[in-house]
């Protein structure tokens, strides 16, 4: 292991610590009823359940229904996840099915020094 990487673990390993008292707020973003939009809701649940469980706020919006709210948050697709909490804001598109992807995203597992960033 590089002092690289060591440093970039411990760094997260911080994060981490400081992050878990923290609540997630997410907000889903889905096309009605389709097959990916209730996909996207079971993963990202799962994803919830698993790691973040009792510390998060989850709120699915269908755009066909609220059609104003995706103009203040700037959606262009659909099914979207947004982490609105804890910062940084970060967006997901999809079906949210790569879970490990997710992990990295929400802060929630070390991202691979490896893959290039």
């Amino acid at each position: 292991m590089t002092k690289e990487h060591r440093d970039s673990t411990a760094q997260f390993e911080e994060a981490l610590k400081a992050s878990e008292g923290q609540k997630y707020v997410l907000k889903l973003y889905v096309a009605g009823t389709t097959p990916k939009s209730s996909q996207a809701i079971r993963n990202i649940k799962k994803i919830c359940d698993e790691h973040l469980k009792g510390r998060y706020e989850l709120e699915v919006i269908d755009i066909y229904q609220q059609p104003t709210l995706t103009k203040g948050e700037q959606i262009i697709a659909a099914p979207t996840l947004i982490k609105k909490l804890p910062l940084p804001l970060r967006r997901f598109i999809g079906n949210l099915a790569d879970a490990e992807r997710i992990l990295v995203g929400l802060d929630l597992k070390p991202r691979d020094a490896d893959d290039g960033g």
